[in-house]
């Protein structure tokens, strides 16, 4: 029977510099400053055989996993303009939107789901809500 994957969070310091490296060259990749795995690798100062070695099994911790994420279901009229005001009232609350998921209107009214990152809002998520429900266009809003 195979044993159950376990994880470590050790400080970034303390391990063998490869690591780091191989973080290096992922993060190089994702934000397209490097064209392949390879060129990657390269710029990261490691080979492609370490970089593949590695690469899926080291994660950036990000801290912000941390912060509070709150989604919302809402029920929006179908007119220009709901949505870009509503994602521009959560910019304004300092929270940051990471998804939107919105169907196709039906009888006028157009269902859609966004999850916020609430680490830096000047709101509760309880006062969020009840911004939302008063908004020009929002027929009704929940908290997921």
């Amino acid at each position: 029977m195979e044993e159950p994957l376990k994880y470590l969070l050790v400080e970034a310091r303390m391990l063998p510099e490869i690591f780091t490296k191989v973080m290096q060259a992922k993060m190089l990749l994702s934000r397209g400053n490097a064209k392949n795995a390879s060129q990657a690798a390269q710029m990261a100062g490691i080979s492609r055989s370490a970089f593949y070695k590695y690469k899926d099994s080291v994660f950036l911790y990000d801290e912000r996993m941390n912060e509070n994420i709150v989604s919302f279901s809402l029920a929006l009229e179908d007119r220009p303009g709901v949505l870009s005001n509503l994602l521009a009232q959560f910019y304004q609350l300092g929270a940051n939107v990471i998804t939107v998921n919105q169907n196709i209107p039906i009888d006028g009214v157009a269902i859609a789901s966004v999850s916020i990152r609430t680490a830096d809002a000047t709101r509760s998520r309880s006062q969020i809500l009840d911004m939302l429900g008063k908004l020009d266009g929002v027929v009704e809003a929940k908290s997921v």
